[in-house]
């Protein structure tokens, strides 16, 4: 009796040849799937920890072919509805960025990648969220067969709140909440040259309130910011919205009217200087008082060639209205 080899042997070797070769085939299509099932469980975790959305785009079918897992949890709404209908990624992009988001996506035609793209979208439940939107071109045209657009989606609505933020704190007097100095006279620059370059009318109006180093003296500086703060309201409350309105010194505060004649202008001035007036305070010790404030008013004039030639107009006026015994407006 001939005995079993000790090599190792599986028990191929007393198949038909054939046979053995189709096991062994066998053997190697398992195995080769169980290798792609592995590759394709990790690519699938791997896109699951990504927070950004991975898409691709037909462009000849117009239909998405491929969106990853976080679509979801950024657009808050359904994958299966995209890859069905296009029309759901247009859809959710906020109203006044569609045209944009859609001139950006031509331009990889022809540039091959838009890297700057950022729009709004309106997710399922309403949220309004910033995203930024690379694309790339996959592969152009071959064989009758279109472009493929891939790209990458990510929410970035907190750094876009926090960029709001740093621009606020930049711009913003932290008291009052109205325009700093440097932010008010940037401004006014600006529309100072509109106005001259198109001939439309401008005024300029500065605001001191009166006696304030007694309010401070006398009630403390936590009322006199109180006072500041009252009066930047009056301020906000009379002006039309698209004057501008800023704190430029410790109790002065400047307005620029664009596009506003000289009799709107000071019915404007008036009725800021009456509001100001009406504010009641109450002090610490339960006296109640009320402040008034000192306005001078001016216009923009042919002759003038920098801005600073209407601030030393309003300026001197302003003092006038302070000489002439204050809570007045003068127009110089």
């Amino acid at each position: 009796m001939q005995l079993a080899s000790n090599r190792g042997d599986t028990g191929m070797g007393m198949l038909p040849g054939g046979d053995a070769q189709t096991l062994l085939a066998l053997m190697h299509a398992r195995a080769e799937a169980a290798r792609l099932g592995e590759r394709e469980q990790l690519f699938s975790t791997l896109l699951g920890g990504v927070n950004a959305v991975l898409w691709a785009f037909d462009w000849q079918a117009q239909r998405m072919i491929y969106v990853s897992p976080a679509y979801e949890r950024i657009f808050g709404r359904s994958p299966a509805l995209l890859l069905a209908d296009y029309g759901e990624w247009r859809n959710a992009i906020y109203p006044d960025d569609a045209e944009y988001a859609q001139k950006s996506l031509l331009a990889v035609l022809d540039e091959g990648a838009v890297e700057t793209r950022e729009y709004r979208i309106i997710r399922g439940d309403g949220q309004l969220r910033w995203l930024s939107d690379k694309c790339f071109l996959g592969r152009r045209a071959e064989q009758g067969q279109g472009p493929i657009i891939v790209g990458i989606a990510e929410d970035i609505t907190e750094k876009k709140q926090l960029e709001g933020e740093l621009q606020r704190l930049a711009t913003t007097d932290v008291l009052t909440q109205s325009s700093n100095r440097r932010h008010f006279f940037e401004c006014a620059r600006r529309e100072f040259d509109h106005a001259r370059q198109f001939a439309t009318p401008l005024a300029f109006l500065l605001l001191d309130i009166d006696d304030f180093k007694r309010i401070n003296d006398t009630h403390g500086h936590q009322m006199g910011d109180q006072v500041l703060q009252k009066v930047a309201r009056c301020g906000a409350a009379v002006l039309r919205q698209s004057d501008l309105f800023g704190r430029i010194g410790g109790e002065e505060f400047a307005a620029l009217l664009p596009g506003c004649q000289p009799d709107l202008a000071e019915q404007i001035a008036e009725r800021l200087q009456r509001e100001i007036e009406r504010v009641a305070f109450t002090a610490t010790n339960g006296e109640r008082f009320r402040v008034t404030a000192s306005l001078g008013l001016t216009y923009l004039k042919a002759s003038d060639a920098e801005l600073s030639a209407v601030f030393a107009r309003a300026d001197a006026a302003m003092y006038k209205a302070k000489r002439l015994g204050k809570n007045q407006v003068i127009v110089a």
